[in-house]
């Protein structure tokens, strides 16, 4: 983050204790959505963020899943309607949200992405021809999760949704969040940074207010922000190293920070998920719990418990994302992935977390990716043309250190701990499907289906698991169950708790069930956005009233 970006956050006053219309606790994707919202609908606006804003959309690559026909995909000739973009995404949803919410979010898609634009934001029409996990800077549109995959295609005719915000690298996610915040302070809206939320003001079953704790940024120095930073990512990359620098600066916050009060009609939670607390990853993670923790700090739970104060319910807390993706380069997907038995585990053309969480589920987190020489001489071939420098590092581990090769398939299944015979008959079947024309047994795409026959053989470790070189990130995606028309949190008899409201990771949501690239920011903002309109046209008919 730029010296510029970090010393916006402090271009508006600090407003006293005082009454709002609306309260929003957390400032990513959902909260800064919410934000523009309510302050475009004549509502007095109070953000608290326990960082500097962003939150995980910021730390992003900034991919938005929209489709339907934006004018995005006009642009690249590509044909979607809202009925397609439905069917393809109700296999991804798998009843997560109601059919009326996934139609409503496909049908609003193309507007979203005219309201991005309209509050900043800037997309590009350069559709990339290749399968990847992240397009180059050449490229703005891609196919970002199963669309061409097995058995996705057979119910949705495939199109490109993965609408990436214009910037290089990895800052396309910083650029996003900082357009849409700027656009919110232009508005009107108070934000305080380094201000955690502790406690939900309650009278008469309604939520009326928060209880916080703020520090002043003069006396946390002027190093803060580049700290903060600097945690969150080593949080995300080097988990340790990350968590030993938050408690740090936690403690330094603690010592400065002064109680508050803000009292509003309406609060809206959008401060993340639960990633970062151990406890809760404990009970929920499951199979996912190598995982390598991807968000801030702040995704530590204390939102969704600050709606489970005030009577709210959960679901789905035991769904993870795991991103293990073996793109880029295309061309690794033309091998086979593989168990500890030798057995396939899916089609390797299915979006990484979809693969990923095959082989978590039902393979016990382990695989293997198989590949021959000209496939693997095809790979390093495209390294230049469809890596990002970002992902270089990762790439050369990979092509130095993080494989093992051998002459014959055999000698290369003793290497990993796969009985040969199950590999070779793996193989076997995956080539007679290409050689006789049946295609894959597995049914990945057949411009993806290459034999496996010409040694030495290569094989890389794609368990999911944490890795300093070779991590596997991932996310959690349950959160506060939420009355989907207007995102007030639910209690335990299904009814919606006055003034209390729940978006993005803290609520379930469309990406609840499961994760492809672009989805969760999409859904913030749809969640974020229906969240600050509803609470808006509370606070007018309370003030009417």
């Amino acid at each position: 983050m730029s010296k510029q970006t970090v010393l916006a956050t402090h271009q508006r006053p600090r407003p006293a204790d005082t009454d709002y219309d609306v309260i929003i606790v957390g400032f990513g994707a959902a909260g800064v959505s919410a934000a523009i919202e309510a302050a475009e609908a004549g509502a007095q606006v109070l953000v608290l963020d326990r960082g500097y804003g962003g939150g995980a959309t910021a730390l992003s690559g900034g991919i938005v899943y929209a489709g339907g026909g934006t004018r995005v995909q006009t642009g690249a000739a590509v044909e979607d309607d809202p009925d397609n973009m439905f069917r393809y995404l109700h296999q991804e949803v798998r009843g997560a949200v109601s059919d009326e919410t996934l139609r409503a979010f496909c049908e609003s898609s193309p507007e979203m992405i005219d309201w991005l634009e309209g509050n900043g934001a800037t997309f590009d029409s350069s559709l990339a021809p290749y399968k990847t996990s992240y397009p180059t800077d050449r490229h703005y549109l891609y196919y970002s999760g199963n669309e061409k995959a097995h058995p996705f295609k057979e119910v949705a005719t495939p199109a490109p949704r993965g609408h990436r915000q214009v910037a290089k690298g990895l800052d396309s996610g910083k650029v996003l969040f900082t357009r849409l915040r700027d656009r919110a302070l232009q508005l009107g809206v108070h934000f305080l940074p380094h201000s955690k939320v502790d406690e939900l003001i309650l009278e008469n079953g309604s939520v009326v207010g928060v209880r916080y704790r703020t520090a002043d940024s003069a006396a946390l120095g002027l190093r803060h922000p580049h700290r903060s930073i600097l945690a969150a990512k080593l949080g995300n990359w080097a988990p340790a190293i990350g968590a030993r620098l938050a408690a740090r600066l936690d403690r330094e916050w603690a010592a400065v920070a002064a109680s508050r009060e803000a009292r509003a009609g309406s609060v809206i939670l959008a401060g993340g998920g639960f990633v970062r607390n151990r406890t809760w990853m404990a009970r929920w993670s499951g199979p996912y719990a190598n995982i390598a923790p991807l968000g801030t700090p702040a995704d530590d739970g204390s939102a969704i418990a600050l709606g489970l104060s005030a009577g709210g319910t959960t679901d789905y807390m035991d769904r993870m994302t795991a991103w293990r993706f073996i793109t880029p380069t295309s061309a690794m997907t033309e091998g086979i992935i593989v168990d500890g038995a030798g057995a396939r585990i899916a089609n390797e053309d299915l979006y990484g977390a979809t693969f990923s969480d095959h082989m978590v589920r039902e393979h016990g987190a382990v695989g293997y990716l198989v590949l021959d020489a000209k496939q693997w001489r095809k790979a390093r071939r495209q390294i230049f043309t469809q890596a990002n420098t970002f992902q270089l590092l990762q790439l050369a581990y990979l092509y130095t250190i993080g494989h093992k090769k051998a002459h014959d398939l055999a000698s290369l299944a003793q290497k990993i701990g796969v009985p040969p015979e199950a590999l070779q008959a793996t193989t076997t079947a995956y080539n007679s499907g290409i050689l006789t024309g049946q295609g894959d047994p597995a049914h990945k795409a057949a411009e993806l289906s290459t034999t496996i026959l010409s040694g030495p053989y290569f094989a890389i470790d794609v368990s999911v698991r944490n890795s300093p070189f070779y991590p596997a990130p991932g996310l959690t995606l349950g959160g506060l169950k939420v009355n989907e028309r207007t995102g007030h949190v639910l209690d335990g008899d299904g009814r919606s708790i006055d003034g209390l409201y729940a978006a993005g990771r803290t609520a379930v949501g469309i990406c609840a069930v499961g994760y492809i690239s672009g989805l969760s920011i999409a859904d913030c903002l749809f969640s974020g956005r229906r969240a600050g309109r509803t609470a808006a046209a509370t606070a007018e008919v309370i003030t009417n009233a």
